[in-house]
């Protein structure tokens, strides 16, 4: 099997980098969208991350630019970089990317699925049902979920045969990571195809050999944020101090709000709301009290970079 066409489910900061990405490497994309609401939400972001990748080539063909802290593997390796075919590539995917809010059109050729939505079981697994119908018998079906396991939905997939996860960084065209992780009814030959097509969109991709939440990344990124998280609401210090205390005393680029920023509030609520029910004495952590701040800030607007404010206040362009 080949893939050619690809459906990201969601178009939110992964799930629009995801698209712009494997566009931008030549495959047939569409996004399929919940509301007109999302069109007008998502839109930007591709805008933006079209304007990103123009950027970030100019500055590859610059002597500063060629140095490992710049240099961005998902766009082209150091030896193959060609400016004008690389500037070429981005125009042509920003206008290959078609945003579909009919489920069946959709997906009605894809030969890979992608669900890229909010790490909340219920509207994946309302998801699931809804699209299982809808796929045609080749379309193989991947999770891009940072925490939850592919084994909690398999069975509402219909396809448990080719359904796996395939889990990406931000900032997918510089951090080109991609973790491929199969659950037991996985059938092996598309665990194979999906390291195959990761490969082919630019990723290192990297096997995860046994079922883990969080896979490989988010199993050390978690308890970082979680970790920045407990510092503020417990009252210890401000996001601005912690942050420092990490990116100085490491050489990190981010801290953990920094972080949360990035990926959105949305995001880290979600994943804070599936510890709260943790007995008190068992917690590492006051997952009450991180639920309520970000909700708090989340009733504000204040949802992160792609809102313009969340812990930090940003310039959107």
């Amino acid at each position: 099997m080949e893939i050619k066409k690809v459906t990201v489910a969601g178009g939110g900061v992964l799930g629009s980098q995801i698209a712009f990405q494997a566009a931008y490497c030549g495959f047939d994309v569409t996004i399929w969208l919940r509301s007109q609401g999302s069109i007008g939400r998502t839109q930007p972001k591709l805008d933006n991350l079209r304007q990103v990748y123009i950027d970030t080539i100019e500055k590859m063909s610059t002597p500063e630019g060629q140095t490992p802290e710049v240099w961005a593997r998902g766009i082209s390796e150091f030896e193959d970089f060609d400016k004008a075919s690389c500037l070429d590539k981005v125009e042509k995917a920003y206008s290959r990317i078609k945003l579909e809010l009919d489920m069946g059109k959709a997906v009605a050729d894809a030969d890979l699925v992608i669900e890229s939505m909010a790490e909340n079981v219920e509207d994946k697994v309302a998801f699931y049902k809804a699209l299982a119908p809808l796929l045609p018998q080749k379309t193989v079906l991947v999770t891009n979920s940072s925490t939850l396991l592919p084994s909690k939905f398999a069975k509402y997939t219909g396809r448990a045969d080719k359904y796996l996860s395939l889990h990406f960084a931000n900032s997918i065209w510089k951090n080109n990571t991609a973790e491929i992780m199969a659950q037991s009814k996985t059938d092996m030959q598309y665990f194979d195809l999906i390291m195959d097509f990761a490969k082919d969109i630019r990723m290192i991709a990297l096997p995860v050999k046994k079922e883990k939440s969080g896979y490989l990344l988010n199993s050390m990124l978690v308890p970082l944020l979680f970790s920045g998280l407990d510092l503020f609401v417990n009252g210890v210090s401000d996001p601005e101090s912690i942050d420092k205390a990490w990116t100085m005393g490491t050489g990190s680029p981010k801290g953990p709000f920094r972080i949360i920023d990035t990926v959105g509030l949305t995001t880290a609520y979600n994943i804070v709301k599936m510890y709260v029910k943790i007995p008190s004495f068992l917690a590492p952590y006051n997952f009450k009290g991180m639920e309520k701040l970000l909700k708090k800030y989340i009733d504000e607007g204040k949802l992160g970079m792609s809102s313009g404010e969340g812990f930090y206040k940003y310039d959107k362009k």
